[in-house]
């Protein structure tokens, strides 16, 4: 079957063609997205995913390589591609000193709708958004929830195939990011509609069918979100150490940062450091975590035992925190130093 989205060795860089000023944003890209999925695209700010939401968007050309949106090439059918999507920004795109209706009106225009048919197909998508009560309301006279499900409904007014949503649940509450989930699902059942969602939020990603994990322009992993929890055996042990208190030195002649070695050298397993945190993969977790406390209780802020989670993969994967912030790893058994 053919994806809903696709793109093959997909490239993009900024700068003014000097090698000194060129940044890369996708590096040899391969992904496909299958037809009625709800996709994430999950990496931190800068990872790329806004970029290849911008690509898929026709707002911009690749570099090189390929991008499809339902067999079309985004570059050479972008007409076609535009028919095919709607798009939903981070940035709000509707009229806030209008109503709900008149700003489902004023875009259905733009796609040549008009009298009845117009007035069924707002009729429709605010049956599937849940907003048929609100109709008459001022766009400015709603949360942020109800907004965000106005910008969808809007995306929907000439019934795309594809809906690609950039940071759909910035600035909402928990309780508004479920809603809005649900919505997506509503969609889908409703119309069938494939939707592609960018997002830096693990819980987000998590609900998904399909998640890919996009960091420095490169696709570190692609799958299920329990597939890609799965590609991690075991638990998860995290050891925090305190950089302030370092009674580990007086006894063992070790510093906090040489607490991988001895940890690796002790219990023969695999340590990575993330800066005073060392994160350590096994299968029977709590039982290693009771083993660390008695070797070495005293140069130990914290150990916790978890089951894998989308953090976890992005951690091992790509050596450090969605926000960017950084460790040495020692996970191939070289000192984490």
């Amino acid at each position: 079957m053919q994806p809903a989205v696709e793109t093959i060795d997909l490239i993009h860089r900024y700068g003014d063609g000097n090698a000194a000023g060129v940044r890369s944003a996708l590096d040899r890209l391969d992904l496909s997205v299958a037809a009625g999925q709800i996709f994430a695209l999950l990496g931190p700010n800068g990872g790329g995913k806004t970029t290849l939401f911008r690509i898929l968007a026709t707002l911009m050309r690749p570099t090189g390589g390929h991008a499809s949106v339902m067999g079309f090439d985004v570059g050479t059918a972008a007409h076609q591609v535009r028919q095919r999507i709607g798009v939903m920004f981070q940035s709000p795109s509707v009229d806030k000193k209008l109503t709900v209706s008149e700003n489902l009106r004023h875009h259905g225009h733009l796609y040549g709708l008009r009298a009845r048919r117009l007035a069924d197909r707002a009729a429709d998508v605010l049956g599937v958004v849940g907003l048929r009560d609100r109709a008459d309301d001022r766009v400015d006279t709603l949360s942020g929830g109800l907004v965000r499900r106005v910008e969808i409904a809007k995306s929907l007014m000439h019934r795309p195939q594809v809906l690609l949503l950039d940071e759909p649940s910035a600035g909402l509450d928990p309780r508004a990011r479920i809603a809005l989930r649900d919505q997506l699902e509503s969609l889908r059942q409703s119309f069938g509609v494939t939707c592609l969602l960018t997002t830096h939020l693990m819980e987000e990603a998590d609900t998904c069918d399909g998640v890919a994990i996009i960091d420095e322009g490169v696709l570190v992993a692609c799958g299920t979100p329990s597939d890609l929890r799965a590609s991690i055996e075991g638990d998860v042990v995290t050891v925090t150490t305190d950089p302030t208190r370092q009674p580990l030195a007086a006894r063992h002649g070790l510093r906090a940062p040489a607490l991988g070695d001895a940890i690796r050298s002790r219990f023969g397993v695999d340590v990575q450091r993330l800066g005073d945190t060392l994160r350590i993969e096994h299968r029977r977790g709590h039982e290693l975590a009771t083993q660390l406390a008695d070797a070495f209780g005293d140069a130990l802020h914290a150990v916790t035992v978890g089951r894998p989670t989308l953090n976890d993969v992005f951690v091992k994967r790509t050596g450090h925190h969605l926000d960017g912030s950084t460790g040495s790893t020692g996970s191939t058994g070289g000192s984490d130093a």
